[in-house]
């Protein structure tokens, strides 16, 4: 074999692919050892399955990746069975040949991204060229295929990934992310055309798109990297294994389907969460963090759940994706012993599970998206100019509002009540350099008279001050935002964001010390609480 590709299958520093730019938050490059870490995932699994069998010595196995970017999979896997195949196919340009034409395939995502994964497969951008390390290529695309694809619009919105038609009907200059994988409706179908007949894929591999804009920004974003995981399993491999944003684990816009289906599916084996994202991916901040999962076709049973903390600490529980009681997936292993204390607690030792019954929820206290129906851009008067002027706590500070601008929760004007933002801040959602997090953002009591925008949520309504004080040290507790941090994400903090946190009497002011010993927590339950949410004063609660 030549020179060119033996240099090309040993190992080089610095590998360029380390050193590449994400193009966007959207579509995010996997560094190479993140990537080895999926692949190890994979071999253990294919070897349980086969008997200890090596999959990397298997020249029948295929491999697809078909959201590629900068080829990392391919090429990795491709280095594997260089390696693995060595005595079945001693010559090593046969063996090259071999295992880029018959065993590894990629669907680029753009097409620079499909240059880019042929460059790094092929060594070169035409699979076929002079410079490319495999010999028996026709074409310059190889097994790595692009073509541009366009949405169908129907309505303004596509009818496969709903993309908005406002936002991405673009020149043929420009990409449209209309991705090939999940623009048909016969997967199998499509990759027949693709790459040919009997193209059953033994495993798929990568990391897809995590989502597209409706025409908004940020937060209007709308996933869809749950469409490339439908797709994946409906192309039925034996293994499936991929890297996604986290958030579906406990909600997420338009994933409730996508939620259950995955939460219920026997076949997933395996999990590795990680709650922050420069975890896996160092100069990408995914809200909600990202994991990546192992689907094994042939096997149902248990998950085995590796959880990394903010410390780089990791746990690993084998256990049910979901909880008796719960319709989310509970993030922490150590956290599910915490839960299942306080229902006993609550149910006078009569409960299973990890869910509350609904009387004893906090959720049911803590008011709606827009808690008196002003939103989030309303911008009250400066200064009072009625008698009767509500005061408003609004984004960007306090204002006056007139009563009859005030459309719901009219009855609440003239309580006292604790309020909290919606929201989580970056300084309260993100842990600081210890692996702790506040949780809550601005938070307070607000006296008789007054109301606040949808920015806020209102987490309980008094007739007295102190009872409105009272209901604020509970909140106030590091016991209570764990509970919150648990069941969601810690970013967006919706009404369902406090299920878990059992109601409390607000007869009495409250302290993690007596909540501790009321719901029996042990040394290291307590530890956890202690070490991952950090301390929030009463007097400095509505300051920051």
């Amino acid at each position: 074999m030549n020179d060119q590709a033996t240099f090309t299958l040993r190992g080089r520093n610095p590998d360029v692919l380390t050193c590449i730019a994400n193009l966007s938050n959207d579509e995010v490059f996997t560094p190479p050892e993140f990537a080895n870490r999926m692949l190890d995932t994979l071999a253990e699994a294919w070897a349980a399955n086969n008997g200890g069998a090596d999959l990397w010595a298997d020249s029948m196995a295929k491999f697809l990746d078909p959201f590629t970017k900068s080829g990392v999979f391919l090429r990795e896997i491709a280095s594997r069975l260089t390696k693995g195949l060595a005595a079945e196919i001693p010559d090593l340009q046969k063996r090259v040949d071999h295992i880029l034409t018959k065993q590894v395939f990629g669907i680029g995502i753009t097409y620079l991204t499909s240059l880019l994964a042929r460059r790094s497969l092929y060594c070169s951008k035409h699979a076929n060229g002079p410079h490319s390390i495999a010999k028996d290529f026709g074409s310059d695309a190889g097994n790595i295929w692009f073509e541009r694809t366009e949405h169908t619009w129907v309505e303004g919105r596509c009818r496969f990934c709903g993309a908005s038609q406002k936002a991405l009907d673009r020149g043929e200059g420009l990409d449209t992310h209309a991705y090939a994988f999940i623009h048909t409706d016969d997967i199998k179908t499509r990759m027949t055309e693709l790459f040919g007949d009997d193209m059953q894929f033994d495993v798929i591999i990568g990391n897809p798109p995590y989502q597209l804009s409706d025409g908004g920004q940020g937060a209007s974003a709308m996933p869809i990297y749950n469409k490339f995981v439908d797709q994946a399993k409906a192309l039925d491999p034996k293994l499936l294994v991929m890297v996604i944003p986290a958030r579906w684990l406990f909600g997420g816009r338009g994933l409730d389907s996508f939620r259950k289906s995955m939460l219920d599916d026997k076949r997933i084996r395996k999990l590795v969460d990680y709650p922050d994202s420069r975890q896996a991916f160092e100069s990408v901040d995914v809200a909600g963090g990202v994991c990546y999962f192992l689907r094994d076709r042939d096997n149902e049973g248990d998950c085995e759940v590796i959880t990394n903390d903010l410390l780089e600490n990791q746990t690993t529980s084998v256990r049910s994706l979901l909880e008796l009681g719960s319709e989310v997936f509970i993030r922490n292993n150590q956290s599910i012993s915490i839960l299942r204390k306080i229902v006993l607690k609550e149910t006078a030792g009569k409960g299973a599970g990890i869910g509350l019954s609904p009387d004893r929820r906090f959720e049911r206290q803590v008011s709606g998206q827009k808690p008196f129906g002003l939103r989030t851009f309303f911008r009250g008067e400066k200064q009072k100019k009625r008698p009767d002027d509500a005061l408003v706590l609004q984004n960007g500070g306090r204002a006056w509002v007139r009563r009859k601008e005030i459309t719901e929760s009219v009855d609440l004007i003239d309580k006292w009540k604790v309020f909290t933002s919606k929201s989580s801040s970056e300084h309260a959602g993100q842990a600081d350099k210890n692996g702790m997090r506040r949780v809550l953002s601005l938070t307070g009591v607000l006296p008789p008279g007054s109301v606040v925008t949808e920015t806020y949520v209102i987490l309980g309504a008094y007739d007295s001050e102190i009872e409105a004080r009272n209901c604020l040290s509970y909140v106030t507790t590091k016991f209570f935002r764990f509970l919150v941090a648990t069941r969601t994400s810690a970013q967006d903090l919706p009404r369902v964001a406090y299920s878990f946190v059992p109601i409390q009497k607000v007869s009495r002011r409250w302290t993690d010390k007596e909540l501790y010993a009321k719901y029996d927590l042990s040394e290291d339950e307590i530890a956890l609480i202690e070490s991952t949410i950090r301390p929030m004063n009463l007097d400095d609660t509505d300051n920051e």
